[in-house]
């Protein structure tokens, strides 16, 4: 089976800078399985914290699966992400430094499991995104530059 991406956020890596990222598996129930099979994952405004040496992602919305039956399920609640100690005592250290945050980067399927991607990352000041956006316009208007050139 391929990797698939199911859900990505892209508000993230526009708003962040990011100095590390982790892989973790995410704790899911059967209804909640079936929803992301169904891509109905929302990443935008979600983030991970640590609690009590475990992680935990939080305001991640997954949609109620319709045909789940009478079990109660809610789109918002925090899930368990899967990392090995070493992992969560490596990001509890970065995370000790002043402004970093603990962010959900996407969502997609390993070898038939949910994953996480999270980064660490500071937040970019306002003069930093525009900075990010005149290069990538530069670096866009090299490259059609060249093209009609050649």
């Amino acid at each position: 089976m391929s990797d698939s991406t199911i859900a990505q956020n892209r508000r993230a890596r526009h708003d962040y800078e990011f100095i590390a990222k982790f892989e973790a598996g995410i704790v899911l129930t059967g209804p909640e399985t079936k929803s992301v099979r169904d891509h109905k994952v929302q990443l935008q405004g979600s983030y991970a914290r640590i609690k009590n040496g475990e992680v935990w992602l939080q305001d991640a919305h997954i949609a109620p699966y319709v045909n789940a039956g009478y079990a109660p399920q809610t789109a918002v609640r925090d899930r368990k992400l899967l990392l090995h100690k070493k992992e969560i005592a490596r990001i509890n250290e970065l995370l000790g430094e002043k402004g970093l945050t603990l962010v959900p980067l996407s969502m997609y399927f390993k070898r038939g499991k949910a994953k996480v991607e999270l980064g660490v990352g500071r937040g970019l000041k306002r003069y930093d995104k525009r900075q990010k956006l005149k290069e990538r316009d530069q670096q866009m208007d090299m490259a059609q530059a060249i093209r009609r050139n050649a």
